[in-house]
């Protein structure tokens, strides 16, 4: 039998994690950010400052190579793996190289801001083949879903989350934005099932659907959130609290929920109107502390 389980203050109580003072950053794991374009370098930066905000010990974030020194202005939290660049100004097909001798990561995210051009397309393929039978947290989001809902075979790792919103649900399943609409958790249970991966589906009401037909539905959130970037955060969160050794359901509820809040509380001191992505990465902190 399977459960449609409203995500609340008293249910993330129950999974909430606890932090052990006796600890250090490798404690919390390493969370390996493949994201960002010369077209997109804010992508990169608010799903690498996320994944920190939400408690993990180190982003390392792998990009195209004129996106460091942007992404590093910005931030001195996050720590690079230069990916090399190409004349369009996105990462390499051979980018791979750059990556074969990483130490394995405690989560990996792709996918935000990487664009969708050829050489992009045959590093993600390849990329997410290498790790086809890998257990480690996979959190696929933006450009990267969008490659791969144009491709038959989808090489999707043991352990991976998507992120979609309407739109790039609908290149995945071949069916119309509208449709999606009328029937979020119907579609969103679908595609959970045909890719065996949880799905999280955004939008008002946030879908989060288990490969065990479980469906979780929010309750936080509001227009604040209509804005560009705060996907690439919600991507990032995923990863954050995944990497500290959540199961990755777990993890994704617990990050849609606090996602939601944060842009509640933005909202009331910014107005539904004027809060940006950037704003609500100030409020993570604030929604964390009302679990602690």
């Amino acid at each position: 039998m399977t459960d449609t389980i409203k995500i609340d203050r008293y249910f993330i109580t129950k999974i909430f994690p606890q932090r052990n003072d006796d600890s250090n950053k490798g404690t919390f794991g390493t969370v390996l950010n493949i994201a960002g374009s010369v077209y997109y370098p804010g992508a990169s930066y608010l799903s690498s400052i996320s994944a920190l905000k939400s408690g993990c010990g180190l982003v390392r974030l792998a990009t195209e190579s004129s996106v460091i020194p942007i992404v590093a202005s910005m931030s001195p939290d996050i720590t690079f793996i230069d990916l090399g660049q190409n004349d369009i100004g996105t990462i390499p097909k051979n980018a791979l190289k750059y990556l074969k001798n990483i130490k394995n990561p405690s989560a990996v995210s792709i996918g935000c801001g990487l664009s969708a051009f050829a050489p992009v397309r045959e590093f993600v393929i390849k990329f997410l083949n290498n790790y086809i039978a890998s257990s480690i947290p996979f959190i696929i989001d933006a450009d990267a879903i969008n490659i791969l809902a144009s491709i038959e075979d989808k090489p999707l790792p043991l352990n991976s989350v998507i992120t979609p919103h309407p739109k790039e649900l609908s290149r995945l399943l071949n069916v119309s934005v509208e449709e999606i609409q009328s029937d979020r958790i119907n579609y969103a249970k679908k595609a959970s099932e045909k890719f065996d991966c949880i799905v999280v589906l955004k939008g008002q009401n946030t879908v989060v659907s288990i490969p065990n037909g479980n469906t979780f539905i929010n309750t936080t959130g509001n227009s604040a959130l209509s804005h560009g970037g705060t996907g690439d955060i919600l991507c990032g969160m995923i990863a954050g609290f995944s990497s500290q050794g959540m199961k990755l359901e777990d993890a994704a509820v617990l990050a849609v929920y606090l996602h939601g809040r944060a842009g509640e509380l933005a909202s009331k001191k910014l107005t539904k109107f004027s809060t940006l992505a950037s704003d609500v990465l100030n409020y993570i902190p604030e929604a964390i502390k009302e679990f602690i």
